[in-house]
């Protein structure tokens, strides 16, 4: 690769004829994950509440001649794993790949400030979603003959955050669910790994509107000294984890932040 060049190393067909999942696909990281998996192959069931958007992502990539299908779904209804993971099973005929992406937030607030509705939303959206999606999906990757889950987690829960104890707490959740459900499937080659990214999403550019101060503080601690790409930072190593590169790796928390997170 040429010095001082970006995205010129990829394996353009490292995931040809693999199917995945991505929940929060319609924009931000989630999109950014989608982009990178089609990119190299994969057929992806884009999920997103966000009716609009999400059809817009999916007409983007298939105009690009990638496999991409759409599916609306709200989370926080109780049906929707096993909606989601049939509709992926109708359109590939197989998945491979799992990637719980989608959260949904009320805060910042600060923690006397939060209530049960704030609490629910994120838990419900986060950590509730995650786990019965990754139970929906166990017997489908376990009848394949194995799998790979990469769920979403966060500096906010590692290294902890003002404003955000909910979203922390559900962050956090999520992770050691990850750990759990690598221990106990490992036997089923079914991979869990968990990445902690800092990236241009819309959330990031909330905070930076929101916070202006804060941002530039957390910015000045990145050693890179840049916010990350959804796709060619964070898609990038998901996509590493889903194929065979990553292979050998489970239970492990990664937090591609550009070095932020390098004392967590």
């Amino acid at each position: 690769m040429t010095e001082g060049r970006h995205g010129d190393y990829t394996h353009p067909r490292a995931l040809a004829g693999r199917a995945a999942i991505v929940t929060g696909a319609a924009q931000g990281v989630g999109r950014g994950i989608a982009g990178a998996l089609v990119s190299r192959g994969a057929s992806v069931l884009l999920v997103d509440h966000q009716e609009d958007a999400l059809a817009l992502a999916t007409a983007e990539f298939a105009a690009a001649g990638f496999a991409a299908e759409a599916l609306t779904a709200d989370l926080r209804d109780p049906d929707s794993p096993r909606r989601i993971v049939d509709a992926a099973v109708a359109a590939f005929g197989r998945v491979d790949a799992l990637v719980n992406n989608a959260i949904a937030t009320n805060e910042p607030k600060a923690l006397v400030d939060i209530d049960p509705d704030d609490y629910d939303l994120v838990f419900d959206v986060g950590p509730r979603a995650t786990f019965f999606l990754m139970q929906a999906v166990h017997p489908t990757m376990v009848a394949a003959g194995g799998g790979v889950i990469v769920n979403l987690g966060s500096a906010s829960g590692t290294g902890g955050q003002v404003k955000f104890a909910a979203y922390a707490g559900a962050k956090e959740a999520i992770r050691g669910m990850s750990k759990a459900a690598a221990l106990e499937w490992g036997r089923d080659n079914i991979r869990v790994n968990v990445v902690c990214p800092f990236a241009d999403s819309p959330g990031v550019q909330f905070w930076q509107e929101l916070a202006p101060k804060d941002f530039d503080r957390a910015l000045r601690s990145v050693p890179l000294g840049r916010v990350g790409r959804t796709e060619e930072d964070i898609g990038a190593v998901v996509a590493f984890l889903v194929g065979t590169d990553g292979d050998y790796l489970t239970g492990q928390t990664i937090h591609v932040d550009g070095g932020m997170g390098v004392y967590r």
